[in-house]
């Protein structure tokens, strides 16, 4: 069963964002980008390295580098359950 977003975040997941520059299969001198994003954790990125993996044996254009950055949108102690609300004029 998959876990949503917000359990996810809860967890300890973050929002990794990578740039991949990959050379085109026909034109090997020409650099093209790619832009990838999941949760995952840091800072082992499991899901990150298994799609480098992916890329490496299933598409045609080699890779050149690989640039990325990871944003924890939330932590467990920064979540907190609001049971009401007060609305002023």
């Amino acid at each position: 069963m998959e876990m949503s977003e917000t359990e996810m975040m809860l967890k300890g997941y973050g929002l990794t964002t990578a740039e991949f520059f990959y050379h085109m299969p026909d034109y090997v001198h020409v650099l093209n980008t790619f832009i990838w994003q999941d949760y995952d954790i840091a800072p082992d990125h499991p899901r990150l390295f298994e799609f480098v993996e992916f890329w490496q044996e299933e598409i045609d254009g080699p890779l050149h580098s690989v640039r990325f950055n990871h944003r924890k949108l939330i932590a467990p102690g920064e979540w907190r359950n609001v049971v009401g609300e007060f609305t002023l004029h």
